[in-house]
């Protein structure tokens, strides 16, 4: 099947504090097949800082998917989740949630704010990079994401 050249790389932000985490979500998506440019912010007030292109961030790309940790300081996932579905210029980019969190209320919660969709983060290594590879297939290379 033949797909459409994109013009451009795909704008990833990755919302992750554990820096052990986001190191193993920058690897695999820099080995992946589709061009992408990933950003990373660690807390949730760089986050909303980075979506809104204020303070240190005027500049920022604008994300075609967000990757979101919920457990995060200063503002937590969910906050970020909500706020950025409630404004609407942010409202349509997709968030991917991938959180150690199994609990059925963050579950609950991340589809009743509108995320695109919820993972939890494997412990292992190789099924870390495995679940990282099959974000980045599916949302890179199957989906047709909004531009802005």
């Amino acid at each position: 099947m033949n797909r459409p050249l994109r013009e451009r790389p795909i704008e990833i932000l990755l919302v992750e504090d554990s820096p052990s985490d986001a190191q193993l979500a920058i690897e695999a998506l820099q080995s992946a097949k589709i061009a992408n440019r990933l950003s990373h912010v660690e807390d949730g007030v760089q986050a909303m800082q980075f979506l809104r292109r204020e303070g240190p961030y005027r500049e920022a790309p604008r994300p075609d998917l967000i990757l979101l940790d919920l457990n995060l300081p200063r503002k937590d996932g969910r906050e970020v989740l909500e706020e950025l579905k409630e404004d609407p210029q942010l409202k349509r980019i997709p968030v991917v949630v991938l959180t150690t969190s199994r609990a059925e209320q963050d579950v609950l919660r991340s589809y009743a704010l509108h995320a695109n969709c919820y993972i939890t983060k494997p412990v292992d290594f190789t099924q870390f990079m495995e679940v990282v590879k099959s974000i980045e297939h599916f949302w890179l290379a199957v989906v047709t994401l909004p531009r802005e």
